[in-house]
């Protein structure tokens, strides 16, 4: 019997782009990461019928900001990719769930503050349908309303990631801010 080496997970691949968000090159994400080069991501809003948000709770085995809450959907744009497609794909990918069409809500550059990503804020609009979270992606979630949120960033700010605190202070995250 020929033993085979254990196989190398496979590493995405993200376009590194120029501080107007021209692409440069492509590199494994890790590496992107760790040299703080300007990348793209991509947000996702959930609500259900009552309008209240979903936070997906991160996975503890993410990289970045693990076991933190975080918007619905989140992810990287990988090289090729439209954002839109991106979008749909980490919806899909994280919570089992497929928007009948995706809404352009924000979008913020590239800076420290966003850990050097270009980041696009979408609605996936209301959904009856309770999301299905993928435990390699998302531990847990939950859905909360306006004061709800405005709580814990309040009080609890360690507990959530940047961008999701970046969004909910541009007042962009429920409907009647926007």
């Amino acid at each position: 019997m020929v033993k085979r080496p254990a196989q190398q997970p496979v590493q995405e691949l993200v376009e590194f782009t120029d501080d107007h968000d021209r692409p440069l090159g492509v590199m494994p994400l890790p590496d992107v990461h760790r040299q703080s080069l300007r990348h793209r991501s991509v947000l996702v809003l959930v609500y259900n019928l009552k309008n209240k948000l979903y936070l997906q709770k991160r996975s503890e085995v993410k990289s970045l900001y693990p076991s933190r809450f975080d918007l619905s959907a989140a992810g990287h744009v990988r090289s090729g990719e439209a954002r839109l497609d991106a979008a749909a794909r980490e919806l899909r990918q994280e919570l089992g769930l497929v928007a009948d069409r995706l809404r352009l809500v924000s979008a913020v550059p590239a800076s420290r503050e966003t850990g050097f990503e270009f980041v696009t804020l979408y609605s996936a609009g209301k959904f009856a349908a309770e999301p299905k979270p993928n435990p390699k992606e998302v531990s847990d979630g939950m859905f909360v309303d306006h004061a709800e949120l405005a709580y814990m960033v309040g009080k609890f700010r360690e507990l959530l990631t940047p961008g999701l605190v970046l969004f909910f202070e541009k007042r962009v995250l429920f409907p009647l801010d926007i």
